[in-house]
Order: C-alpha cells, then sequence, then structure tokens
C-alpha cells in the first residue's frame, strides 16, 4: 500500500461530463459535476485547486481520461486507475458512488497508477502507432486488390514475389488499361522477371470487368496515399527520436531490429529506467508467463498479454525476421525451441529474450555483440545503385528500410 492521503478527488469519467468526489479523513465529503469542454475542465481544475486536493484519481476510460490529465499534471499529482484493477463491489451502482469509491481507493492509498509517459514520450508514441496504423490500412487494400485478381483467375501472386513492386505495378496499370498479355510483357524490364514468360502469361490469361478495375484503381490510389503519409510520418519520428539517438543506435545493433522496428520498440518502452529489472520490462509488455499455484503445485500458462500490444507485435515480427536471417546465436535459440514446441512458441519466446537483452543493453549503455559472429554493414551506401528514376523521399525511404537512421546535418553538410 501506498502511503495514505488527507484529501483527495475522485472522478467517475464519461464522453459529455464526468461527476465528481473530494474525500477528506475527517469524514468530509464534496460533490459535483462537470461538462468536458475545456471551460467546464478548467473550473474543475480551479474547484480541484481551490478545495487542496492531494492527489486526484480517475479511471483510464478510453481517451476522455488524457485531457483532465494534461490540464492537471503540472498543478496536482494525478494518478489514473486501471478500470479493471478497481472494479467496484457488486451492487447499486451510480456515478455518484464510483466517484466515492475511487475516492475512498486513493485516499487509502489502494489503486496502483497507470504508468503515463511524459509528453514528448507520449507524442513519439502516437506517431509510432499512427505508422503501424497506416501500415494496417495498407495491408488491407493489398489484400482487396489480391482478392479481386483472383476472383477473376489472374494468378499474379504466384509468378510474382510482390506484386505491388515495381514490375508489379506496371503490369496491374497495364490490365487496367486493357492492353493485351503481349504488350504487358513487352514492358517487363527486369531480366529474372522476363524468364518468367511462360508463366506470366498463364497468370494473364483472363481479363478484368469495368466493375474490378474501378475498383482496383480506387485501392491502388489509397494505397498511394497511405504510402505519401507514412513517408510523412516516417520523417517525423527520424525527427522526434534524434534525442535518443543512442538508444536507438543500441536497439538497432540487435539482429533484426532497423530504423522502423527500432524506434516503435523504444516509443512503447519509454523511459527504461522505470523498469528495476528485466523482468518487469518483459511484464509490462505482456510476454511473462501466467501462474497458478494451488497448494504445493505451480502451473505456468500462456503469457499474459496484459501490456503493449504493439510493441509484442513488433518484437514477435523481429523475431520472425531473425530467424529468416544467417546465423546467429539468437536464430539457433528459435530453431532449438522450434523443433520442441512450434514457431509460435518459438517466436514469443526469443521476443521475450530479445526485450531481456535490450534492457541489459540500454542499461548498460553497451551494443550487442554475438560472440563472435560479427554483423557487419557497409560504412555508406552507394547512390549509384539506385534507378535514375527514383525520388529524393523514395531513395530515403529505400534507406530507412534498410535498416539505417539519416539526420540533417546542416545546410553545408552531407547527410
Amino acid at each position: 500500500m501506498e502511503k495514505q492521503r488527507n484529501k483527495v478527488y475522485g472522478a467517475d469519467i464519461h464522453k459529455k461530463f464526468l461527476v465528481a468526489t473530494i474525500l477528506s479523513r475527517d469524514g468530509c465529503k464534496i460533490k459535483d459535476r462537470f461538462g468536458m469542454n475545456i471551460e467546464d475542465l478548467v473550473k474543475f481544475k480551479d474547484w480541484v485547486i481551490r478545495n487542496g486536493c492531494e492527489e486526484v484519481a480517475v479511471e483510464s476510460t478510453g481517451v476522455y481520461w488524457v485531457p483532465i490529465y494534461t490540464i492537471l499534471e503540472d498543478k496536482v499529482e494525478v494518478i489514473v486507475a486501471n478500470a479493471y484493477k478497481i472494479k467496484h463491489t457488486p451492487g447499486r451502482k451510480t456515478d455518484s458512488s464510483d466517484s466515492e469509491w475511487i475516492a475512498e481507493l486513493c485516499l487509502n492509498g489502494m489503486i496502483d497508477p497507470s504508468r503515463i509517459f511524459p509528453k514528448l514520450d507520449r507524442e513519439l508514441r502516437s506517431l509510432t502507432r499512427a505508422r503501424e496504423g497506416y501500415i494496417n490500412n495498407r495491408t488491407q487494400m493489398k489484400n482487396r486488390i489480391h482478392k479481386e485478381l483472383e476472383s477473376s483467375c489472374i494468378k499474379l501472386s504466384s509468378v510474382l514475389s510482390d506484386v505491388f513492386g515495381k514490375s508489379g505495378r506496371r503490369m496491374l496499370n497495364s490490365l487496367l488499361d486493357g492492353k493485351s498479355v503481349d504488350e504487358i510483357l513487352k514492358e517487363i524490364k527486369s531480366r529474372s522477371i522476363r524468364k518468367k514468360e511462360a508463366l506470366l502469361r498463364e497468370a494473364l490469361s483472363n481479363s478484368l470487368n469495368p466493375t474490378q478495375c474501378i475498383l482496383i484503381r480506387t485501392y491502388l490510389d489509397m494505397i498511394d496515399s497511405i504510402r505519401a503519409k507514412i513517408a510523412e510520418l516516417d520523417r517525423e519520428i527520424m525527427i522526434r527520436i534524434t534525442r535518443r539517438k543512442d538508444d536507438l543506435s543500441i536497439a538497432m545493433s540487435l539482429p533484426g531490429i532497423g530504423f522502423v522496428s527500432g524506434a516503435a520498440i523504444l516509443a512503447e518502452i519509454g523511459n527504461y529506467e522505470d523498469f528495476k529489472t528485466h523482468e518487469q520490462l518483459a511484464a509490462y509488455c505482456g510476454l511473462t508467463p501466467s501462474v497458478y499455484q494451488s497448494a504445493d503445485k505451480l502451473t505456468t500458462g500462456s503469457i499474459t498479454k496484459q501490456g503493449s500490444k504493439h510493441i509484442r507485435r513488433m518484437l514477435i515480427e523481429v523475431a520472425h525476421i531473425i530467424y529468416r536471417t544467417r546465423d546467429s546465436k539468437l536464430k539457433r535459440f528459435f530453431l532449438h525451441l522450434k523443433a520442441k514446441k512450434g514457431s509460435k512458441v518459438a517466436a514469443v519466446a526469443l521476443a521475450r529474450k530479445m526485450i531481456c537483452i535490450l534492457h541489459h543493453l540500454l542499461k548498460k549503455r553497451e551494443k550487442y555483440d554475438d560472440q563472435g559472429i560479427q554483423r557487419v554493414k557497409p560504412s555508406r551506401i552507394d547512390m549509384t545503385s539506385f534507378p535514375i528514376e527514383m525520388t529524393l523521399e523514395e531513395m530515403i525511404e529505400t534507406i530507412v528500410k534498410a535498416g539505417y537512421s539519416i539526420t540533417k546535418i546542416g545546410s553545408g553538410g552531407h547527410g
């Protein structure tokens, strides 16, 4: 239990209003109701300060708690409580009784506060999560295009590894323009794809109907729009992550972690000093096993998943990348577990191992060393290898995807 307070405030928050209760140890109780617009929130702040509250406790209800936290964080200590952990006892439930219950728990130091990031860290995390959302939307659009192609028996995805690459997009545009197979094949410049001419003729033997052409054009336009938004977010993330460039460099020293995944992981962790041990960080990511104990029998189950789903998804994605890369100690760890328990369990176990290693590296300010297995990266990128028709933004995007970070040194410098 935390130390007890003499006067606290509890709030039951809703979309349009909040119900507040001030509770003091001498039994004094004050209740009021405020709207959720900015004017009412300012009145609410003045009311809290005027009554001399030592601490304010609110439930983490959707995003409705955010404006309250923002307006009070510099004036009074604010506790954001997990709604599940402070669930009211069964019985009569009203907004007034809920706010009083929250105040009572706060008064007696019985609330385990949620971890709230500082403003700069919250903004960086919002950007990385927005990027993740755009990636999911783009994948959804690509899947819809695959669906339309498959429904017309156009097996382009069976021949090309990436239908949405340069050659794939050229073929799609030619299909939408109603060109014949011979005309489409003449436009192909890639030697590796021209070797698959027989397979492409078979895959492109059918055509699209007008409705499918309209839908695919719409989906392609949305993909291009999303791609531009992702590039814009990448540039903003680069700017925001500069203040943590040393942490990013340490994270990117691990196999499988590039700029995008490293920035996302660091944004979800926030200040690593908040976690005294790697076990605490693994628990925050929801990667620790659930435990059931009765008498002397102890049973462990699946992971708790009681943490950031965003960092958990990214770490598991990195685990699969490690599995597909060249030999490393982490890859051997994955293969060893995969042989016994399958790839899903192995990926989760490797994700947990990765976050524990990263916590150690950040604490010790060291870079990852795979005990003799060197990860050599070129000191610079040969820009002559890029196609001439690529724009600067496309080059930057390609470099970022390759795992590099770009920093603008100055008007006269070289990046």
